[in-house]
């Protein structure tokens, strides 16, 4: 069985020859770059050029000797830069910025690990047509595509791996919140929705543009088409079920229906925190895996989720606790919390094995192998 049957086989709902693994083939999986940096001596493989791929996340680009080591079943496809847009870090000794192509300042303390976003541009007092008059990035430059037919043949053709392919940009809540803001975008979706739900449907517009590109561009390869959209906290979601059904929603089954209209892909969506009470939403507008299965979340318990929705949504993820175990535990209580989510979460297919989101930068790299070498372990179907 090839790496991509492997995983188009788990997302039907049914065991492959083993269960799929996904190292860094989506922006949510991977690894930050001095994790990275230690990994590699103690695999025992040579020094490499380490590439930032994801400068807000400081992702490393991951090797394909590593990938083969540890039987990587997906590849993500991207495309290029956007002629449009040249992104300028500045450092003036106590911070690091650059603005995006969507005018949100991020920042990180110079030498830091992490950038956040510092400035909303539309925050405060805004209209209507202040959202149509802002300057909103080109979804169909073609710097993004650049490439992206030669990438998506040497996943799909090449490598025999899943093809993967992110997003513009955030999901539709999450650039309401960096554009608008917290407070405002709260406020917004409490008293003036009106005002929330044009923001967001502009930005879907953009998404719905760009995936119509993408589809022109890799259609037959594409496998996995990747949205993240963080709907959950810690305890509860970010915002109630009501508000998500009623102003998210309907943008997200849009953004859903366009991709499975014009290919065979599955959609695949990245949602951290609390969100059980939403996974029936999800389910209903044809999410076909959910990642990363915060399982430090309240509800979110693995055992629990595979009983009431496993036979409806693949779970991408749902490993080890990264906020506790795999950042403070020892490499034993990686290992078994691993072994155990994985022997949970494995029967009947619905699975695919990855981290609960990247693993960061203060990961003891001790715990890193720990966990691969569970997935050895218990990624099997005997």
């Amino acid at each position: 069985m090839t790496p991509r049957e492997r995983v188009l086989v788990a997302l039907e709902h049914r065991e492959a020859d083993r269960v799929p693994r996904d190292f860094a083939g989506t922006r949510y999986s991977s690894m930050h770059a001095e994790a990275y940096q230690r990994l590699r001596p103690a695999m025992g493989l040579p020094e490499a050029e380490i590439r930032i791929v994801d400068t807000t996340q400081g992702l490393a680009g991951i090797h394909d000797d590593i990938l083969q080591r540890l039987g990587a079943d997906v590849g993500l496809v991207t495309g290029g830069a956007p002629h449009g847009f040249s992104k300028e870090i500045t450092d003036d000794g106590e911070y690091e910025r650059f603005l995006d192509e969507f005018g949100v300042m991020r920042a990180r303390p110079h030498g830091g690990l992490y950038y956040e976003s510092t400035t909303s541009p539309l925050s405060g007092s805004i209209t209507l047509d202040d959202i149509e008059a802002y300057r909103w990035p080109d979804p169909v430059d073609p710097g993004r595509f650049e490439g992206m037919r030669e990438r998506a043949a040497q996943v799909h053709d090449v490598d025999g791996r899943a093809t993967v392919v992110g997003s513009l940009c955030a999901g539709v809540t999450e650039m309401h919140f960096r554009l608008r803001g917290y407070e405002d975008g709260y406020m917004d979706m409490a008293l003036t929705p009106d005002l929330a739900r044009a923001l967001m449907r502009k930005v879907t517009d953009l998404k719905l543009a760009y995936w119509e590109r993408v589809l022109d561009e890799i259609g037959p390869e594409l496998d996995i088409a990747a949205e993240a959209d963080d709907l959950g906290a810690q305890h509860a979601p970010l915002f109630s079920p009501g508000a998500y059904r009623d102003i998210v929603k309907p943008l997200h089954r849009e953004i859903i229906e366009l991709i499975k209209r014009r290919s065979k892909a599955k959609f695949f969506l990245h949602s951290c925190g609390a969100i059980k009470e939403l996974i029936p939403d999800l389910i209903d507008i044809g999410v076909d895996a959910l990642t990363p299965v915060q399982v430090s979340a309240a509800g979110m318990e693995t055992t629990e989720l595979k009983a009431e929705f496993g036979a409806d949504i693949t779970f991408w993820g749902g490993t080890v606790d990264p906020q506790k175990t795999l950042a403070r535990g020892t490499p034993e209580e990686v290992h078994d919390e691993a072994v155990r989510r994985i022997n949970e979460l494995k029967p009947g297919g619905g699975f695919v094995i990855a981290s609960i989101h990247n693993m960061q930068a203060q990961v003891p790299v001790e715990n890193i192998l720990a966990f691969w070498h569970a997935v050895e372990e218990a990624g099997s179907y005997d």
